[in-house]
């Protein structure tokens, strides 16, 4: 059987509505994605570890803190952001989750809500990729539910003495500073942000182990066990805030989970679609049958309305105009798409599917936290409910 030769998977063009600048940037991500990454990430995710060793490229790509002005940071438009979170994540959740949580979860809350002295002492290193961050706000008994955290900071001479436990902390162990919301009352309006220093006397990281998903990164609880952080460590502008500053540091992060997404279901595609129109059965490529077609074209249909999804709240975030209902909206949509794009993806590769020569498992695995992560997909869907109908379905 002759073939024809197969169509873009950018149906809708949108790689046009990127600037010239926008569409460099996606090449360089994707050129270091493919040379770089993706001949390591089969062992990273076999052995359970992420490759540190190429973060000085990350940061050399400007990838670290990339939407923020000034200290070293590139500036970028969101749709640019976006455009590498989603060639990041055609590699593997793993690597978009380092950046994310290093920029949208670290960096930008010091850049938001810290003194002058806090973003000269620590946003030019994070952006060289010097200092690792991470985000502490879940807790083993807050996580969907933030406002009832545990960990406590009461004053203690010229600083905070902190007491608590964070759960499932992206970079935790490989972290020099890590990014931690503690309530110093009752009331939820009292939650504030800390740095805390690698080496402080109390803190500690384990890893989590037996991760069945997002292998390739590193995965942390932390302790703080009487913890003491000088007032100089303390974000200044998260005072009164409450969860106001943590969850904008969150949609900050899911927006760029919107765009990664994308690349995932991407990556399963060009998986799917490669090895239907080599695999031969009954004489024929398993591509040229209706039941294959058909599943090839749900999930290539559902990866155009993501990415139009995306670029919309691309356009939006950089007329400033984004809202919380939007990323949120974003994020459950596309993640739920890209999961099940990977196990539509999975069966056309058949038993072949199932081991790492190919990534549809390798993703498939991954979304189930990306699912879960950020908001999980129901958190998002009553939170969305409540934009709709006026009614809180929370209280």
């Amino acid at each position: 059987m002759r073939a024809r030769e197969p169509a873009s998977t950018d149906l809708f063009r949108v790689d046009d509505r990127l600037s010239e600048e926008e569409r460099l940037v996606r090449r360089a991500v994707a050129r270091f994605v493919d040379e770089r990454f993706l001949p390591l990430v089969p062992r990273h995710f076999r052995d359970g570890t992420f490759p540190l060793a190429l973060v000085p490229e990350l940061a050399a790509l400007g990838l670290l803190g990339m939407r923020l002005e000034g200290y070293g940071c590139a500036g970028a438009s969101a749709i640019a952001y976006g455009a590498a979170m989603q060639e990041l994540e055609r590699g593997d959740s793993g690597l978009r989750s380092f950046v994310t949580v290093q920029g949208a979860l670290c960096m930008f809350p010091i850049h938001a809500f810290g003194s002058p002295e806090q973003r000269e002492r620590f946003l030019p290193a994070m952006a060289r990729g010097e200092v690792v961050g991470c985000f502490g706000l879940t807790e083993p008994d807050a996580g969907s539910d933030p406002a009832s955290l545990r960990t406590r900071a009461v004053r203690a001479g010229g600083g905070w003495r902190l007491e608590g436990t964070k759960a499932w902390i992206t970079n935790g162990s490989a972290a020099h500073l890590a990014v931690v919301w503690a309530r110093t009352g009752d009331d939820p309006r009292s939650i504030r942000g800390f740095l805390v220093e690698r080496g402080t006397p109390g803190l500690s990281a384990r890893d989590v182990t037996g991760k069945l998903a997002l292998r390739a990164s590193i995965t942390s609880e932390l302790h703080l066990d009487g913890v003491l952080v000088p007032d100089a460590n303390v974000l200044p502008g998260t005072e009164g805030l409450g969860l106001k500053a943590p969850l904008a540091c969150l949609d900050e992060a899911r927006y760029g989970i919107a765009w990664g997404a994308v690349g995932s279901a991407l990556a399963c595609l060009e998986s799917a679609r490669a090895y239907a129109r080599e695999r031969i059965q009954f004489g024929r490529p398993i591509g040229a049958f209706q039941l294959v077609q058909e599943k090839l074209v749900e999930v290539w249909t559902g990866i155009v309305q993501a990415q139009l999804v995306a670029l919309r709240l691309g356009e939006l975030a950089d007329a400033g105009q984004v809202t919380p209902a939007q990323v949120s909206m974003a994020k459950r949509a596309n993640v739920r798409m890209a999961r099940d794009a990977a196990r539509t993806c999975r069966e056309i590769l058949g038993a072949n599917g199932v081991v790492d020569d190919y990534p549809p498992m390798r993703h498939m695995a991954n979304l189930e936290a990306v699912y879960t992560y950020e908001g999980t997909h129901d958190i998002h869907t009553l939170a969305l409910g409540r934009e709709l109908t006026g009614l809180n379905a929370f209280a």
